[in-house]
């Protein structure tokens, strides 16, 4: 009977944790200006999550672990779920980096322990969270401003681009035509490297 009884208690605590990762909605209220898109952090999983733990009468535990691999540290972030007999976990790894522009070593630490947090409870709520990124991403903000020649170029390739329902000879003119490059051109020697970085725009 008691067997029965705990077998019975381990299928309702799975089933509503299960509700729970249905049913949460975290929303994406934090804003990267750089790569022009929202993300969600670890703080709005949390505020998301308390009202239905509130519900089931379960708790939530986030702890932070330093752990080395290699010559490297890593903070190592664990998400318990429980109601007080059974639980369910998650972890998740971040790498403190060895340097952080206007960051000093314990912000380092505390925003690397941010994004641990962030995936250990992505992970144990199954949020998918494709649009990966930080606030402290820039996008490449630092790397050097397209040069006239670039953005001339970027402008003859969205012209060839638009090149619709035309004959073949007169979309081979209009391609060899925007292709030559101006004299203006030729006479450059250099053309300053751009860096271009791609978000996958969705971003623990």
């Amino acid at each position: 009977m008691t067997n029965n009884l705990n077998i019975e208690a381990v299928r309702n605590f799975y089933q509503n944790v299960s509700e729970i990762q249905s049913t949460l909605k975290a929303p994406k209220s934090q804003f990267n200006k750089f790569g022009n898109y929202a993300y969600r952090n670890s703080e709005d999983i949390l505020e998301a999550v308390k009202p239905l733990l509130s519900k089931f009468g379960y708790v939530l535990t986030v702890n932070d672990e330093i752990v080395m691999a290699g010559d490297r540290f890593y903070i190592k972030a664990t998400a318990t779920i429980s109601d007080g007999m059974f639980h369910v976990t998650n972890s998740a790894f971040a790498r403190e980096a060895l340097d952080q522009k206007g960051m000093n070593d314990a912000q380092i630490t505390g925003s690397t322990s941010s994004y641990a947090r962030k995936y250990a409870l992505n992970g144990l709520f199954c949020i998918d969270d494709t649009k990966d990124a930080d606030a402290t991403n820039t996008h490449g903000k630092d790397a050097p401003a397209p040069t006239g020649f670039t953005q001339k170029v970027k402008a003859m390739s969205e012209n060839v681009g638009n090149v619709v329902n035309v004959s073949l000879d007169d979309a081979l003119s209009k391609t060899t035509t925007m292709a030559t490059p101006a004299p203006s051109f030729r006479r450059a020697k250099s053309v300053a490297p751009v860096s271009t970085t791609v978000s996958s725009g969705d971003d623990l």
